[in-house]
């Protein structure tokens, strides 16, 4: 077997959420109480930043060990689309755009901002997998 000279995150990554994910190391066992995580999630703002990442990687160590205690686990990572942040960012392309949310009214700027989180909200959660969050 050959090694290959340059270290890719991405295959090494990829393959272990795979097996974690199909070897059910993520989903709840055991006849225990419950646990549940109820957070805030991200703003669909574009990308996570360091702070993003910090706090779900807590929320995920805390997480996996109930989980591993055996204890029935949700964690349920998910992006808030009608955020004041998420409305904020589409009012900036707006901006570059030469309009604004008066202009162009209440029902448009709803429809901006959801496929703003239809193009931007996946993006959050493909990254939060990339940290091998549980």
């Amino acid at each position: 077997m050959e090694i290959s000279k340059t270290y890719s995150p991405q295959d090494i990554e990829k393959k272990w959420y795979k097996l974690w994910e199909e070897s059910g190391y993520f989903a709840p066992r055991g006849e225990n109480k419950a646990f549940t995580v109820l957070i805030p999630p991200p703003n669909v703002t574009g990308i996570l930043h360091m702070g993003h990442v910090l706090n779900n990687t807590l929320q995920d160590v805390v997480v996996r060990y109930h989980r591993m205690n055996g204890e029935p686990t949700l964690w349920l990572p998910g992006v808030d689309h009608a955020g004041i942040a998420t409305q904020n960012v589409v009012e900036k392309q707006l901006a570059k755009e030469g309009t604004n949310r008066h202009q162009i009214g209440r029902e448009a700027l709803l429809e901006r901002i959801w496929r703003w989180k239809e193009e931007k909200g996946g993006i959050i959660i493909d990254q939060l997998k990339l940290l091998g969050a549980s």
